[in-house]
């Protein structure tokens, strides 16, 4: 493995990581951060209290729009893989590329499914990124410093996404998701660019076999089901509880979308909290309690969010975010040190895939009750949050049979 400690420009290459989260999380947040604005501007408002009404589009064509870029993200499984083939720095390179190549196309959008359509492109090119941002920042590490890195990979997309939410609020017209579509062509001749510069991890080993496409060893199955579980679980949580915050605070709530960015950029100061406490938890309590902790606080923050009120949502959102930030690193930590060099990004392309599946079920369920509960009138989406949040969270029990990893060697 590339020993990170003899790099003379480490410091460069997680830099250029870090761009890199941010860039992809910035293209993967603009569908949800514009959500609100792209369904009153492809759907039809009106004033009888309904959640249609309230939004311009029923909450199941939003979670089914939703989901469906949810199931685009499914192609994230063999687009990863291909690196545990071709080579990391290679793979990362394309699909980050054409990711964002994808998300600009949508700022053409003549209406709501082409929207849905280029995100559906995009979506697992840029999840795809992501995930080799983690893999080659952990095969880049060394045991002690692999979690701070995580962190600040976690950092760079987050700060992604609230650069996408706080441009949102900033950038008002008619047309105003478009030029934030358009903005991620920039990366395109920035960011890109440098990443000639991050090495390709390499494995001294003769006697393993290159992974077939998406497949994993019988012995991997079962240590890669138990995370793939608890991805799931996240990813029931997570799924709605982000793709819905925007509607729900602008459309439902009537919050100004100027109010809506600054709670964003607050929302740093708590999301640096939570991964600087990830860290910490991460080296004393290990990464499986850790992504425990994080999991739970996220439902519990996210259901408090959706529970009514403007007060409750700036609330729960401000501390959800800290409880990502929680979550993430350890996450990431915890579902790549497991397994071997040669499946790791396989591995993580599977992780991927139970959590875009938790996401699906998620949103489908999240606005099928929505639509259920608040036929006439809306004003929460606290029996939504209940039914979709909680059921799940008893499957973080699985985590107590995974090794804990913080002092494992990479293999």
């Amino acid at each position: 493995m590339t020993d990170p400690s003899t790099s003379p420009s480490r410091n460069r290459v997680t830099l250029v990581l870090f761009l890199v989260a941010l860039v992809a999380g910035f293209g993967q947040f603009g569908a949800v951060a514009s959500l609100n604005d792209v369904a009153k501007h492809f759907g039809h408002v009106t004033s009888n209290g309904s959640l249609q009404s309230a939004i311009g589009l029923s909450g199941s064509v939003l979670g089914l729009g939703l989901a469906t870029l949810r199931v685009a993200s499914l192609a994230a499984l063999p687009l990863a893989s291909l690196a545990d083939r071709w080579g990391r720095t290679r793979i990362l390179q394309r699909t980050l590329t054409l990711g964002l190549v994808g998300t600009a196309v949508a700022a053409l959008s003549p209406s709501y499914w082409f929207f849905v359509l280029c995100f559906a492109f995009a979506r697992p090119l840029l999840s795809a990124a992501s995930t080799l941002v983690q893999v080659i920042t952990v095969e880049l590490s060394s045991t002690n410093s692999r979690i701070h890195r995580l962190v600040i990979m976690a950092a760079g997309a987050g700060g992604g996404a609230g650069l996408s939410a706080v441009l949102h609020g900033i950038i008002r017209g008619p047309d105003s998701f478009r030029w934030l579509f358009a903005l991620t062509l920039l990366p395109v001749f920035v960011v890109v660019p440098t990443l000639h510069s991050v090495p390709e991890p390499t494995h001294h080993s003769d006697d393993v076999p290159l992974a077939h496409l998406g497949a994993v060893p019988r012995r991997l199955r079962g240590r890669l089901g138990i995370v793939a579980t608890v991805a799931f679980s996240v990813g029931l949580v997570t799924g709605p509880a982000n793709g819905f915050a925007f509607v729900y605070g602008e459309g439902i709530l009537k919050i100004s979308p100027h109010v809506v960015a600054a709670v964003v950029a607050s929302s740093a100061l708590t999301g640096l909290g939570g991964l600087l406490l990830s860290r910490r938890l991460s080296r004393t309590l290990g990464r499986r309690w850790t992504v425990a902790i994080g999991v739970v606080a996220s439902a519990v923050t996210s259901t408090y969010a959706y529970s009514g009120g403007r007060f409750n949502f700036t609330l729960g959102y401000l501390i959800g975010v800290g409880a990502a930030g929680l979550l993430a690193p350890a996450a990431s930590a915890l579902s790549t040190e497991i397994f071997p060099h040669t499946f790791r990004a396989t591995t993580a392309g599977w992780v991927v895939l139970a959590g875009v599946l938790g996401a699906i079920a998620g949103l489908g369920l999240f606005g099928w009750v929505g639509d259920a509960v608040h036929a006439a009138r809306v004003s929460s989406l606290r029996v939504p949050a209940l039914v979709t949040f909680l059921p799940m969270l008893p499957t973080l029990v699985l985590l107590r049979r995974l090794p804990e990893s913080k002092q494992m060697q990479l293999t």
